[in-house]
């Protein structure tokens, strides 16, 4: 069975801004091997917004959508809040999931692992996505965009407000 490169899915929206209160850190991006493809392609960091992950302190409705993502049998649902600020363009990569590999024994496994990203506000004008060579704006609050290992994406924010998303990570 072939599986889609991207799917979207709507979720009717159940949290607040909770989100926009979170201990956001920025780590730097974790292949330096892109990083460095990516400066002689002309661009320049950061190439990473700021994250909140289960590190972290977590919004009180952060297990909700854990739930959502397990009734559709992801297992080992991890979830990782982001704010991409004014600037910071991600480009065209895919995913390497090395802590997520380690964490969950999945060395051999790499192609059962999916990724979601839910838009946790409407669309504004400078923020972009683009998923297996396809451009994705004008989302609304809930919209999501999900994909399989491998698939190339990007993101980024030329806009005026932050950007923010919450990444679930699961395995199928």
């Amino acid at each position: 069975m072939a599986i889609p490169a991207i799917t979207k899915m709507h979720l009717a929206r159940f949290w607040d801004d909770e989100y926009k209160s979170l201990n956001y850190i920025r780590e730097p991006f974790n292949d330096p091997d892109s990083v460095a493809h990516w400066v002689t392609q002309g661009y320049s960091g950061p190439f990473t917004g700021w994250m909140c992950d289960m590190r972290s302190s977590q919004p009180r409705w952060n297990q909700r959508f854990i739930e959502i993502f397990k009734a559709k049998g992801w297992k080992d649902v991890g979830t990782s809040y982001y704010r991409m600020d004014t600037g910071t363009v991600l480009p065209n990569h895919c995913d390497l999931y090395k802590k997520y590999i380690e964490l969950f024994n999945l060395q051999g496994h790499e192609l059962s692992i999916f990724r979601a990203i839910v838009f946790l506000e409407d669309w504004k004008s400078g923020h972009y996505a683009e998923y297996n060579n396809s451009p994705f704006v004008g989302w609304r609050a809930g919209d999501c965009a999900v994909w399989h290992y491998d698939t190339p994406h990007m993101a980024a924010n030329i806009g005026l407000e932050p950007r923010y998303t919450l990444q679930i990570t699961g395995h199928l």
